[in-house]
């Protein structure tokens, strides 16, 4: 039988009389965690763009408007490098305390000033991450990368520097979360929670999607949300069942089935993934309770099976065959049926699905956070969807997101009728 996650205790505002999340301890912990990993694999330095990654490591973020505008180098025995794009790099010297060394970042935008200014561009770039690590006495050794383009990667080549892929490293990091990011990962299901308690409270027959999807993106940001994706939108009606189109101005009507994702909606850099099914104007048929009570018994033993010391092989096998949800293949269902680990940038480890894991499975461990994401129904007629958003205790998996999940939402009409 699935658990619920105890809830918090704080909300999102700091507070001078409640621990609530230790925002210092929570970065000193992530980089210890990064550093003990590094030396497990001999590597001293990780080279890093994504914002994300750059956020996990140094608790730094820049702007996310172009590729390699921030970059950071991460070391297991030096504080952590920082270089900021223009204009962020002037206003951050004096508002991220725990950072002792920042830079101007380089940038070639993509390639946009052609090939030469970008290779160039890309030279100045080596030569100052060369620089840096000669003064800490790491130019010979190896260098984890993550996130750069042919330009970076050739140039940092050329500057004599022995690179090695970062990208298994960095999942091997973020997949455990510490008590911190735990509750960031509560935090943000509390925040989605009141997201679909608004969605439920405003739909109604006529209304176009993509005005619940503005009230369900609207409400998140109210309650504390740093940001939302504004592509999650409802699918509906004969567009409920499986995933694909979306953002369609679609008016809603009577007996609608929709759900939609609340993905990626953030807090503290930590993503959300939940799904909820509702109905619009009336009752659930018996067909659609079918589909439902199907749907639920399936999430149920997928999470049932989430525990430390099993592993993606044994839970998989829980999750519907493609083809009995139309499919041919396993891989036509990559995301639909699946089991995916959350944190800072969506997907972490481990992934669940029966594409990947009953051939390479992957161990379950405590203190994974994972989405277990379903559907159920028929093309062109319509479907339900359920995600959870939960975390893996001693004693097994607990759900976070605490929005009812028993069955289809009724609007207009109470739970108990």
């Amino acid at each position: 039988m699935v658990k619920m996650a105890s809830e918090l205790t704080f909300g999102p505002q700091a507070i001078d009389w409640v621990d609530g999340i230790n925002l210092p301890r929570m970065r000193k912990e992530r980089a210890e965690r990064a550093a003990k990993i590094l030396k497990a694999h001999g590597i001293p330095t990780l080279l890093v763009s994504p914002v994300p990654e750059i956020r996990y490591l140094t608790g730094v973020i820049g702007p996310y408007f172009e590729a390699q505008l921030n970059y950071a180098l991460f070391f297991t025995d030096h504080d952590p490098v920082v270089f900021l794009h223009a204009g962020y790099y002037q206003q951050m010297l004096d508002q991220a305390s725990w950072i002792k060394h920042w830079r101007c970042a380089h940038s070639w935008l993509g390639g946009t000033p052609g090939k030469e200014a970008s290779m160039e561009e890309a030279r100045v770039f080596a030569a100052e991450i060369l620089d840096e690590l000669k003064q800490r006495g790491l130019e010979k050794e190896k260098v984890a990368i993550f996130g750069f383009d042919g330009y970076a990667q050739e140039a940092l080549k050329n500057a004599g520097l022995t690179l090695v892929p970062g990208q298994e490293m960095l999942g091997e990091i973020k997949k455990v979360k510490t008590v911190d990011e735990i509750n960031c990962m509560k935090m943000v299901a509390n925040i989605t929670e009141f997201a679909w308690w608004k969605m439920w409270q405003s739909l109604r027959p006529g209304m176009f999607d993509l005005e619940l999807r503005n009230i369900a993106n609207n409400a998140a940001l109210e309650h504390g949300a740093e940001s939302v994706i504004p592509f999650n939108a409802p699918r509906s009606g004969p567009l409920s069942y499986l995933r694909g189109i979306d953002n369609t101005g679609r008016m809603l009507q009577t007996g609608d089935l929709l759900s939609m994702p609340l993905c990626h909606v953030v807090w503290m850099g930590y993503c959300s993934c939940t799904y909820r099914t509702l109905i619009v104007g009336r009752k659930p048929n018996d067909q659609e309770k079918d589909w439902y009570k199907i749907l639920l018994n399936r999430v149920d033993s997928i999470i049932d099976a989430i525990k430390p010391g099993a592993t993606t092989a044994d839970v998989a096998k829980h999750f519907a065959p493609a083809n009995t949800l139309g499919y041919n293949q396993e891989y036509e269902a990559l995301t639909i049926e699946i089991g995916h680990g959350m944190g800072i940038g969506g997907y972490n480890l481990p992934v669940i699905n029966r594409l990947f894991s009953l051939k390479y499975p992957q161990p379950i461990e405590e203190g994974m956070c994972i989405a277990v994401e379903c559907s159920q129904g028929e093309h062109r007629v319509g479907g339900v969807r359920l995600e959870n958003m939960i975390v893996v205790t001693k004693n097994g998996a607990e759900i976070m997101d605490h929005m009812p999940r028993e069955q289809i939402w009724p609007p207009y009409l109470s739970f108990n009728e």
